[in-house]
C-alpha cells in the first residue's frame, strides 16, 4: 500500500470500532424510524401536504369581530353620552337655588324663573306657573337622576 491509501484505511477502521461499540447504527437524515408515529410526510412518495384554505375562515371571524367590537364601541358611546348628560344634569341642579336639604329618594322639581334664574321645589308643575324644566330624585350616592 502506498502512503495515501494509508491514512483513509486508518480513518475508515477508526470510523467501525468506534460504531461497534454504539447499538444504533448510524443512518442519514431522511430516514425515520416509526414514520406511522409522525404527523407530517416523512419520505418523497408520501401524500402532499396541502394546506387549508384559511381566508374564508380569516373574513368569517373578521365579520364577527367587527360586528363585536362595532357594537362595543356604540355601548360604550351611549353610556358616555349618558354620563355626559347625567353630569350636565347634577351641574346644573346644584348650581340651581334651593333653601332647603333634599332627602335621598323624594322626587323634586326644577323650575326657571322669567329672569332665567333656576331653582328647585318640592312643588309640582300642576301646582305652579313658572317655566318646568325636569323631574328629578336624589339618589343614596348623592346624584340627582333624571325622572
Amino acid at each position: 500500500m502506498n502512503k495515501e491509501n494509508e491514512g483513509t484505511n486508518t480513518e475508515s477502521e477508526e470510523m467501525k470500532s468506534s460504531t461497534k461499540g454504539n447499538t444504533t447504527s448510524k443512518k442519514p437524515d431522511n430516514v425515520v424510524d416509526f414514520p406511522n408515529l409522525i404527523p407530517y410526510p416523512t419520505n418523497v412518495g408520501a401524500p402532499q401536504i396541502v394546506s387549508d384554505n384559511v381566508d374564508f375562515w380569516k373574513q368569517k371571524n373578521l365579520v364577527k369581530l367587527n360586528k363585536h367590537y362595532s357594537t362595543e364601541f356604540q355601548e360604550l358611546k351611549e353610556k358616555y353620552e349618558s354620563l355626559v348628560s347625567n353630569f350636565k344634569w347634577n351641574e346644573l341642579i346644584y348650581n340651581s337655588k334651593f333653601n332647603f336639604e333634599p332627602v335621598m329618594g323624594e322626587i323634586y322639581f326644577l323650575y326657571q324663573k322669567t329672569n332665567g334664574e333656576l331653582f328647585l321645589s318640592l312643588i309640582s308643575p300642576d301646582e305652579w306657573n313658572f317655566k318646568f324644566i325636569g323631574s328629578f330624585r336624589l339618589s343614596s350616592t348623592n346624584r340627582w337622576e333624571k325622572i
